[in-house]
This record gives structure tokens, sequence and C-alpha cells, in this order.
């Protein structure tokens, strides 16, 4: 797919155009091993991830295959989804792949229903305490293509406490582009601190030994909502930390 596909992600999620429909991907919680760490790209498993989401809008098991950030050189923006036109200091994104559908990650990324992604907004506030054994991994992998030792991680620690998500059709936000993502976005923004923030933006796009180019602002721009429908997973009479006073839109919900 290119960036003329009708299905390009991301999205902005406007509260008076949603659409209300029931039931939460359940996650099963196992922990797994990860043997290297990559800026932007940033985890591999050393074995095939036993962490799986089921339920919700997904039809079958999605087993994970990596998580990534994005992030903008200020607090001000980052995020690749927006709410209500407000952007987010970063988003996490954790990549599934139907395993059941397909043999592997490579084929089901090229395929319709063939991934299922997890966005969480990361905003500003207290200290991320899971985060941080991550962070702290930060400063060994500044510059592009190196790779370091990493030990046990569950990232399912990363994930916010409430179930509401928003959910749509999208497709990747990185090459290849594949228009073969479902979307599940979570409402609650989870707290990190700034110098968490800080961290990731000294990673830099360049190799050792040429001119410094900072990651930052490694997101995509904002894409057309076409055709497409955004749902939820909750009655949106409001926004988590995103309206300052309750607003109902219950009479443009359709359960």
């Amino acid at each position: 797919a290119t960036d003329l596909g009708l299905e390009n992600s991301y999205l902005p999620i406007c509260m008076s155009n949603l659409r209300w429909k029931t039931s939460h991907p359940r996650f099963c919680h196992n922990s797994f091993f990860l043997d290297t760490y990559k800026p932007n790209r940033l985890i591999h498993p050393l074995t095939m991830s036993s962490l799986v989401i089921k339920g919700g809008p997904l039809e079958h098991n999605y087993r994970l295959k990596q998580f990534h950030f994005h992030w903008g050189a200020i607090d001000a923006w980052g995020s690749e989804h927006t709410v209500d036109s407000k952007c987010f200091p970063a988003e996490l994104h954790l990549v599934h792949w139907n395993a059941v559908k397909f043999e592997n990650f490579e084929d089901a990324a090229l395929e319709e229903n063939g991934l299922a992604v997890i966005g969480v907004f990361l905003k500003l506030g207290k200290h991320h305490k899971e985060l941080q054994k991550l962070v702290d991994t930060l400063p060994s992998i500044k510059h592009k293509d190196t790779l370091v030792e990493f030990g046990s991680f569950d990232p399912s620690c990363l994930m916010p406490t409430c179930p509401d998500y928003w959910t749509y059709s999208g497709s990747l936000t990185t090459p290849p582009l594949s228009e073969s993502v479902t979307w599940i976005i979570k409402k609650q923004p989870v707290e990190v601190d700034h110098d968490q923030l800080e961290q990731f933006r000294t990673l830099l796009f360049t190799s050792e030994g040429e001119k410094e180019k900072r990651m930052v602002d490694n997101f995509r721009p904002l894409q057309p909502l076409m055709n497409r429908t955004v749902r939820s997973s909750f009655r949106h009479d409001y926004v988590l930390n995103v309206r300052a006073k309750p607003k109902s839109v219950t009479s443009q919900a359709t359960p």
C-alpha cells in the first residue's frame, strides 16, 4: 500500500463522530524474553511472544510481535493520534499479528485483518517505574543500528488500567504502510515524567561518526478520515483527561 490508500493511519478521533459498541479485547498476560533493543522500533523478542490479545473487535487471537514509541521534540506534540484535536507528547504502539490466519508476521502485515496495533498515549505526569527499565537502556543505543542485551520484560506493565478504547480499520504508520491493521487506541493515557521523555529525545537517527540528527518528531502526518468509522467501546459522554467539563454526545451514539 502507498500513501494514496483509502485507509492510511493515523486519524483524529472526534467524539461527535463516534459510534458505540460493547466488548473489550482481553489480554492473556505471560512474560516473555527479549534480546535486543533498537531505537524507535524498540523491542524484538528472543522467542515467539506468548502475549496474546483476543475479543473486542478482533475475530481471532493476535500475538505480540514488537512494540515501539513515537514522540515529539517537545511535550506539545508527538502522538500519532489526536483526541478532539489534543496531541500527546508520545504514543506507544504494541504490534500484534493474526496467528490463526497466517503463518508468520510478514504475511500477516500484507493482508486485511492481518495485524492489530494497540496505541497508548503517554502524557506528562508522575514517574513510571516500569518504563524506567527501558529508559535506562536508551543511552546504550543512542546511535542508529546499535544493539544491547536485554532481559525479561512484560510490556503489559505499560498498559493503562482503564479498559476503554476506540477502534477503526487502518494501515501501518511506517513502511510498507499496508492497509492491514485493526487499530485499538486506549482512552486512558499513561503518565511518564519529563526526564523519561527527555531520554527518548537523546536518541539519534544517525550512526556513530555521522553528523548527529536527533530522533524526534518520528510520527506520521495526520490522515483524512475518508469513509471510515471510528467506534468506541464505551458510551462517550465525556473524554477522560481531555475535556475539562463533561459534554453529552449520546444523541449521536449508536448502541
